[in-house]
């Protein structure tokens, strides 16, 4: 194992004056200034976005779970509340594609729980084990693409390509334009950066349309030629309630935002966050190694815990409301920060170690909680459990090379994102 210098030391703010979570230094790392918050601004009104940023595990519970008072309804979907650079989007999407529905995660029920049916049929348990197999043999036919190497860029090798491909065949997608769809789902989450400038917005937008008419063609396909994939159910399927099936236009925001990124993109950084982890803590790589039967499931929770691969998610206050003693007016933003609440000391302890035999472990949130607890996240679990399993059976030793990486993440609000690993390793 190799000591690794991930970055600089990281920013952390001398007084909650100077927090502001769109630093890209800050979320790089942003745990210490987690930790700052939680301490002495459990509810703290960012200054530059105009966020209330809720960081404590207990309040995210309870903002997560209050429907009355919190809205997953997002501004983006009304287009009198856009910004400057919504606006050049929008545009774009009435002129050269379509213009993205309401996705599953930014709506409430009655009409979440409705829509979300589709999804739920799809996540059963009968078709993950269906999925499972395949999932296995994957995990174990890319590492021995690379095992004679003895060494590999794990994210872009392995940690990418495994849940990536999984969900491009629950989609339609063909094995072949995994990676343009790679290129696509990329270019979506820079255009969600706060602060892009107009350039980058165009030209992440036209990528998303580029990405439209790809799926569009396999919609119009599905719908002659129904077949036994996800995407099949959800272009057939009626939903309860609606007495139609899903419009073109809420079928693109389901493929980018909660298909793509959120079917692959999220598990591919744990599972890089993940290796980075076991080179940093030697011993639990040696306990996983000895006896993954007993420790892996629990791995897989402390990765998803420790790293949070998204960072949090927003709600609307329906009223005004309080929160650990401040009051939030309504039409207000809530950032449920989950990434601070997984390492909120007073649910778990010592909350910035790995702990392969945490009891705990799996009460974490990075799979949300309550009525938008992530669907995916069955399927996510497994492919992490596969993927990290493959690793262990075909790797005796590796080590993080840190002259071929910077290790720095992506600068995103929202997600938790590894560009690069280069590793070395020893094959069994």
């Amino acid at each position: 194992m190799t000591e690794i210098n991930r970055m600089e030391d990281p920013i952390i703010p001398t007084s909650v004056e100077d927090v502001t979570l769109i630093n890209p230094e800050i979320q790089e790392c942003p745990f210490p200034t987690y930790d700052l918050l939680r301490e002495e601004a459990p509810v703290f009104k960012d200054p530059v976005t105009g966020m209330f940023v809720v960081t404590r595990y207990d309040e995210l519970r309870r903002v997560a779970l209050d429907y009355d008072n919190f809205s997953n309804h997002r501004h983006s979907n009304d287009p009198e509340m856009h910004t400057p650079s919504q606006q050049i989007a929008h545009k774009l999407f009435l002129t050269k594609g379509w213009v993205p529905g309401k996705s599953l995660a930014a709506r409430d029920d009655p009409d979440h729980k409705q829509m979300r049916s589709l999804f739920d049929d799809a996540f059963r348990p009968k078709r993950i084990a269906e999925i499972e197999g395949d999932v296995q043999k994957l995990a174990y036919d890319l590492i021995d693409d690379f095992i004679a190497d003895q060494e590999c860029d794990y994210v872009q090798q392995y940690a990418v390509p495994l849940p990536l491909f999984i969900i491009c065949r629950q989609m339609g997608a063909k094995d072949e334009d995994v990676w343009q769809i790679k290129k696509w789902t990329d270019a979506w989450i820079k255009g969600g950066t706060i602060g892009l400038d107009e350039e980058g917005v165009i030209w992440a937008t036209e990528m998303e349309i580029q990405a439209q008419h790809y799926f569009q063609a396999i919609f119009e396909k599905l719908r002659v030629q129904p077949d036994d994939t996800l995407l099949s159910d959800l272009v057939n399927n009626e939903v309860p309630g609606w007495g139609r099936t899903l419009s073109d236009s809420e079928l693109h925001a389901e493929m980018m935002q909660d298909t793509f990124v959120g079917g692959s993109e999220t598990t591919t950084n744990a599972m890089s966050a993940g290796i980075m982890l076991l080179d940093k803590n030697p011993a639990v790589w040696q306990k996983l190694r000895n006896d993954p039967d007993k420790y892996l499931n629990t791995f897989v929770e402390e990765v998803v815990r420790l790293e949070s691969p998204v960072q949090g998610l927003t709600r609307l206050a329906k009223n005004d409301v309080e929160i650990d003693g401040v009051r939030i007016p309504k039409g207000s933003v809530i950032d449920i920060r989950y990434g601070a609440g997984n390492r909120d000391p007073r649910h778990f302890s010592c909350p910035h170690e790995v702990d392969i035999e945490r009891k705990n472990a799996a009460s974490h949130l990075g799979f949300s909680t309550g009525t938008h607890y992530c669907l995916g996240a069955p399927l996510a679990r497994r492919e992490l459990y596969w993927g990290f399993k493959a690793f262990i059976d075909r790797i005796d030793s590796f080590r993080v090379v840190p002259e071929k990486n910077n290790l720095r993440h992506l600068p995103n609000y929202s997600l938790r994102i590894l560009k690069e690993l280069h590793i070395e390793f020893t094959p069994k």
